[in-house]
């Protein structure tokens, strides 16, 4: 088998079978619902909290549901029909906010709990929860040298404060409604994902749609320099978009994968302070370095080891960092320049 044999959404579903897609306001989950219409799905249930104007993607002709999903009376309404759910709503953000604001991270255990009931009790085939590298024990990401981590690190169990151990508990939920119910689930443990049309500004932002708002503001105002969250030692993977929803059709549709979560990210470490020196690159400048020892970091490094998922799919997120990071600082520089003109952003 070539990584091109996997079975995918496509080769599984029948056009007309419903897909849920919680989260849909947001960035990955926006690009999900995108990518299922532009396969020719022609029902798509998109689910978010959020008004339909703050959505950061609308996509025309799916059927978009503005509903809180911590309430199980909407997760029923959400799953009703459902041939496939795609569970990636949470409350979240970069570090500033998963380290600020803790209680709201764990609260998004009751949209999953929810969610998977409501699946299984609507008779959906498959089930998807997006996990997330911070359920990976924080006792080994101590060093920016870190080995890669293997999907077994998550165990003994010390993740991160709030949003970690929100992830690695709804893991559980998912592996146990298959053991127990034979519902089909499959979990993905994101490694930062970035890229157009994600949150750029506003305190939930991850690192290099921050890094590329503050190159960019500070090229526009011409003050010459740029704030580092920490020592800018700490180390990183990252994982373009396009590479993450290849990732999640391919994980969804593999039944060797059922109730067993898998990395999804790319195995290129990066350090912070690299990052800033490619994003300078990109825009043209070079910025002097002031370093927020105060700020939140997050651990000391983190990043993927893919040797599972090349072994089970015969593929990875491939997608360079620098050919990732021109498209997404070109897209936050026109939101940018949008914002600064009066126009409406995803953010506004």
């Amino acid at each position: 088998m070539k990584a091109g044999d996997n079975p995918k959404a496509k080769s599984v579903l029948k056009k007309g079978d419903l897909i849920v897609i919680a989260g849909a306001g947001g960035f990955i989950a926006g690009a999900l619902v995108r990518y299922f219409h532009e396969q020719g799905f022609t029902r798509i249930r998109a689910v978010d909290k959020k008004p339909l104007y703050q959505w950061y993607q609308h996509t025309p002709g799916v059927e978009s549901l503005c509903m809180d999903l911590s309430f199980e009376e909407n997760c029923r309404r959400a799953c009703e029909d459902a041939a496939e759910v795609y569970n990636l709503a949470a409350d979240m953000g970069g570090m500033g906010f998963i380290e600020r604001f803790r209680i709201e991270c764990l609260r998004s255990i009751l949209i999953n709990t929810h969610m998977i009931e409501s699946a299984y009790r609507a008779g959906a085939q498959r089930y998807f929860f997006s996990s997330s590298a911070c359920a990976y024990n924080v006792e080994l990401q101590k060093d920016p040298n870190v080995r890669a981590l293997k999907e077994s690190d998550a165990y003994p169990a010390m993740a991160e404060r709030g949003y970690g151990w929100e992830k690695l508990m709804s893991e559980m939920f998912c592996q146990e409604y298959w053991a127990e119910r034979g519902l089909k689930t499959f979990t993905a443990r994101f490694h930062n994902v970035y890229g157009p049309w994600g949150t750029w500004d506003g305190g939930r932002e991850k690192a290099p749609a921050a890094i590329c708002r503050k190159v960019i503001e500070a090229k526009d105002t011409g003050l010459g320099n740029i704030v580092i969250w920490g020592d800018g030692k700490q180390t990183r993977s990252f994982m373009y978009i396009d590479d993450c929803i290849d990732g999640i059709d391919m994980i969804m549709h593999c039944d060797k994968l059922i109730a067993t979560p898998i990395n999804l990210g790319t195995s290129y470490l990066i350090s912070i302070n690299d990052l800033v020196s490619l994003i300078e690159k990109i825009g043209g400048i070079k910025l002097k370095r002031e370093y927020d020892l105060d700020a939140p970091q997050g651990v000391a490094g983190r990043n993927s080891d893919n040797t599972f998922i090349k072994q089970v799919l015969l593929w990875e997120p491939n997608t360079p960092l620098e050919e990732g990071l021109k498209k997404t600082y070109h897209w936050i520089e026109q939101q940018y320049k949008d914002r600064k003109a009066g126009k409406r952003t995803v953010k506004d």
